[in-house]
């Protein structure tokens, strides 16, 4: 073992379990409790949120409009930009994470180690889309020579544990940028919506034609109605049973994330995953239901942060 290996495993031990925070941080930051930080970096963005939706790159990037390769998480995300000076090169804070990963008992989902290896749109996706690194998160980055991506995972009594690193060397400001962005995996606490009973959904039907059904969940992306949605599936069937003259349309809103075609076929997909289960588990005559998906085109909030992405994502029944 050489002295520049030695080196590299004392850096790493420094970076594992850490939650510290620097005087020239951010206000109210720290590193992840996980892990630490590159030797003289400093959290230039940070962002916390108890659940949330995540997508992280899980391979080349080659078209920011349509990307592939992405794996869409849900759970406690931290996203963390750290800014370090120019002496220490892309490869070198890349290696030591690894390190410090290994260690701390991670597996690598994908890496790369060049814009060639990351894919053409990898870097674009990342800063500006939004949808990885929050748009205007952090330092932006110029004249870039060396970029380098990682994804690792590792499951835990309490879920899995998924860190993506992004680091670009940035020769216009002789600075190294790394965004980090740390995703636990676990279950939402569902029972934190109130479910309307089938006599509160009549009540907001005859009153304004129209009533949006609280908890109905699918995982992101997805059309598959989740178990806990039963309660809510079940509260609807009753009021359409009481009601036998009563002819809805099933509406499905999405938020804005993705592009405005895909979310317009996943909401009039979860519209029909209602409708269907309706039908099937209850008995209720599918002529009376009529799936219709309007994606994020009515919106009850800003989709400018995930709160108002969460209620915007919804089902609505609608009077015909």
């Amino acid at each position: 073992m050489n002295w520049k290996q030695l080196i590299r495993i004392a850096l790493a031990c420094s970076m594992l379990a850490s939650g510290t925070a620097f005087a020239e941080d951010v206000e109210g930051s720290s590193d992840h409790p996980l892990f630490g930080r590159f030797p003289s970096a400093t959290i230039r963005a940070y962002q916390v949120k108890d659940f949330d939706e995540a997508i992280l790159p899980a391979g080349r990037i080659d078209n920011g409009d349509a990307p592939e390769n992405l794996l869409e998480l849900e759970g406690k995300v931290t996203r963390i930009g750290y800014r370090i000076p120019g002496d220490h090169s892309v490869l070198e804070v890349m290696r030591n994470y690894e390190a410090a990963l290994t260690q701390a008992g991670f597996e690598t989902v994908f890496a790369c180690e060049s814009h060639e290896e990351c894919g053409i749109d990898m870097m674009a996706f990342i800063a500006n889309a939004g949808r990885v690194r929050p748009t205007a998160f952090g330092d932006a980055f110029f004249g870039e020579t060396a970029e380098r991506a990682l994804l690792a995972q590792r499951e835990d009594p309490n879920g899995s544990v998924h860190i993506f690193l992004h680091a670009v060397e940035d020769t216009s400001t002789k600075r190294t940028v790394l965004y980090q962005q740390v995703v636990e995996t676990a279950a939402l606490a569902t029972d934190q919506v109130k479910v309307l009973k089938a006599g509160e959904l009549k009540q907001s039907l005859d009153r304004q034609g129209h009533v949006t059904v609280s908890g109905v969940y699918f995982d992101t992306g997805k059309a598959e109605l989740r178990p806990e949605s039963d309660d809510a599936l079940g509260q609807m069937a009753q009021l359409l049973q009481a009601e036998p003259a009563l002819k809805v349309y099933v509406v499905g809103h999405t938020d804005n994330v993705g592009a405005l075609a895909a979310n317009m076929a996943l909401s009039e997909a979860r519209a029909a995953a209602v409708a269907e289960r309706l039908a099937t588990a209850y008995g209720i005559d599918q002529a009376r239901l009529s799936p219709r998906g309007v994606a994020s085109l009515a919106p009850v909030s800003s989709n400018e942060d995930e709160a108002g992405r969460g209620r915007n994502r919804r089902v609505e029944l609608v009077v015909q």
